[in-house]
């Protein structure tokens, strides 16, 4: 496993150029949906066809999943990756940051954040970092060329915390997550991108919360757990902090299907603390 593990984070850095030269390109709608309902950009479907093949053909894997796909891909015996091909694509239209999420799992999908193995992603920002996390250690590399240069070998979230993103349209939060907000504006800094990735690294460079709440229109909030929430849950807790869905750790809730979403929270120990305290 360990092998297999460290050929996924490689390939995933040789794809990262790829995909990011491939973006100016691939700007209008594919067209279609993905299985969650949103419209697709052809860079989504570029990044998507792209990493099923790269880490497909590696041994060890035996099962691709992304969030533009219906099912399960079968590509022989092994782990099972689950990706988020280009996290916040609608960042595209504007040229604002996006990322590719990564969870490696030891289970059949849909699987439990605790079958995780190792979780991590990559940022397309002024430059091409990325985080990967595994057995509790979280690194941060340069990408360059394909190649990746460790940056931080023990990324580790700070203690004093700087920043907070929330997503979700403010007349549509609960009242009890909207008073929550209201106590921690006033600590914290705004820093909300409209891409997940982007901002939970800000929150894992500066410290603080981010969140994607459970909505009065969406109970179950947006973000999907096998390809968003457990990979980037699991990156936190590595890098001591903590994720919830609103009662305790995202890893701990239970898969029902591949698509599944759920609210997310992630950040620093006390101020995730605070939040479920606010929600219960």
């Amino acid at each position: 496993m360990t092998d297999t593990v460290a050929a996924i984070r490689e390939a995933v850095a040789a794809a990262a150029p790829e995909i990011r030269s491939g973006l100016p390109g691939r700007r209008e709608t594919a067209g279609t949906e993905n299985p969650s309902g949103e419209r697709r950009l052809a860079a989504d479907e570029y990044a998507d066809e792209l990493l099923e093949e790269r880490l497909g053909r590696i041994d060890g894997v035996g099962a691709y999943a992304s969030e533009e796909r219906e099912g399960v891909v079968d590509t022989g015996e092994g782990c099972a990756v689950a990706v988020d091909p280009l996290d916040g694509s609608s960042n595209l239209q504007p040229n604002n940051v996006m990322g590719t999420i990564v969870g490696v799992y030891d289970a059949e999908l849909p699987a439990s954040g605790h079958d995780l193995v190792a979780a991590g992603y990559v940022l397309y920002g002024p430059i091409t970092t990325m985080a990967f996390a595994r057995e509790g250690t979280v690194t941060e590399y340069l990408i360059d060329d394909g190649e990746s240069t460790v940056l931080n070998a023990d990324v580790t979230l700070p203690a004093d915390p700087t920043v907070y993103g929330f997503g979700g349209r403010v007349p549509d939060w609960p009242a009890d997550f909207a008073g929550y907000v209201d106590d921690v504006e006033s600590e914290l800094k705004l820093r909300y991108g409209g891409a997940m990735i982007g901002d939970v690294n800000q929150v894992l460079t500066y410290g603080g919360v981010f969140a994607y709440p459970a909505l009065q229109s969406a109970p179950e909030g947006k973000l999907r757990l096998q390809f968003e929430c457990n990979p980037v849950g699991y990156v936190i807790e590595c890098a001591g902090g903590r994720s919830s869905d609103g009662t305790g750790s995202v890893l701990d809730v239970d898969p029902t299907s591949l698509h599944q979403r759920t609210p997310v929270y992630l950040g620093n120990e006390a101020l995730i603390d605070r939040l479920e305290a606010a929600l219960d």
